[in-house]
């Protein structure tokens, strides 16, 4: 499937509905983004992204809940939730959209194996996450979950 033809559907529902994205990226370390900002005219919905691959730039930047980090670690549904919330709150925009995972080739655990991603997105009236499991290298993993999280951007956008 070709990025850009779902970033461009993106864009151009965005600019229909005046409505504005930002992200917040971990295991896709800017993909998204990036994605998104090659579509000309992209400024006048995409608001900004942000790489938050620590736990403490995602406690510090997009305001997830330090202790959920401490005992649970960053690969986790509740975090993406607060990542994809706060980067919306912080970005001032209607959509938040953020990913989480276990790219590879260690990390993981029997709960949540390398390729576990969890794809989180939030608007004003709801924050929810969407949990996946990759297969592929560590490359492999993260152009899947770029574009999962952008079908799932574009399945949110016709609901909003």
């Amino acid at each position: 499937m070709d990025f850009y033809c779902v970033a461009q559907e993106i864009g151009e529902s965005l600019t229909k509905q005046h409505k504005t994205v930002a992200t917040a990226e971990s295991i896709t370390g800017g993909l998204i983004a990036s994605t998104l900002v090659s579509i000309p005219n992209c400024s006048n919905w995409f608001l900004q992204g942000c790489v938050t691959y620590s736990n403490e730039s995602k406690s510090d930047r997009l305001n997830v809940d330090n202790n959920t980090l401490i005992a649970y670690g960053a690969v986790l549904k509740q975090v993406a939730i607060e990542m994809a919330k706060g980067i919306r709150e912080t970005a001032k925009s209607d959509i938040g959209i953020s990913t989480t995972g276990y790219a590879g080739p260690a990390g993981g655990d029997v709960h949540n194996p390398v390729g576990t991603v969890f794809i989180g997105i939030s608007t004003e009236n709801k924050s929810t996450a969407y949990k996946v499991k990759l297969l592929g290298n560590r490359n492999q993993v993260r152009k899947q979950a770029t574009i999962l999280a952008l079908l799932f951007l574009q399945k949110e956008i016709a609901l909003l």
